[in-house]
């Protein structure tokens, strides 16, 4: 049993975590128009429920608009009635050749709103790294029980698991902190 194989697997899926938080922050609305918003969104593409961006092409011409330009024009109203049922808070204006969504500023209740779900992702991230730990640092114990491993190295080994949880609870502490300034800014 080699210690650093186990330091190495603790470190890519705690890296997997923050990614996951990240990409949950992302979806998390600032005020600021952003491709993101509409990531989630699903429209009927002949038959079949598709993201947008794999039906049009998204741009964010300005902080206040998103663009979505269909490559088949014949998709515009699907694409406006699957952002109009998303329930984004969005009134999507189709002009006949592309979608324009204003995205309304963000009132103070809602910033705070958005801050305690940020909060909330974060915390999940923090958990989840808490039990990769759990999980490595057993792996770790069971070793030493079987005899694949000296004392010394096993208790080496958490505390470097443990350097690794701090490094990146900091990183999702880090994250959430410019999150919620992102938000209370607008």
């Amino acid at each position: 049993m080699d210690v650093k194989e186990v330091l190495s697997k603790t470190r890519d899926m705690m890296g997997k975590s923050v990614e996951f938080f990240k990409s949950q922050l992302a979806k998390v609305r600032t005020g600021r128009a952003s491709a993101t918003l509409v990531d989630n969104v699903k429209a009927d593409y002949y038959g079949n429920p598709a993201p947008i961006s794999q039906m049009a092409t998204i741009s964010v011409p300005d902080a206040r608009t998103i663009v979505i330009q269909p490559w088949d024009r014949s998709t515009l109203t699907v694409i406006e009635k699957a952002i109009q049922s998303a329930d984004l808070g969005f009134n999507p204006q189709n002009d006949g050749t592309i979608i324009r969504i204003p995205v309304p500023p963000l009132t103070e209740e809602r910033r705070k709103e958005f801050v305690k779900v940020c909060k909330k992702y974060a915390e999940e991230g923090k958990v989840a790294i808490r039990n990769i730990r759990r999980e490595q640092n057993d792996v770790l114990k069971k070793a030493e029980k079987d005899k694949q491993l000296s004392e010394d190295d096993s208790k080496w080994g958490e505390e470097e698991i443990q350097k690794i949880i701090n490094e990146y609870t900091k990183k999702i502490d880090e994250l959430l902190e410019k999150k919620e300034k992102e938000l209370m800014e607008g």
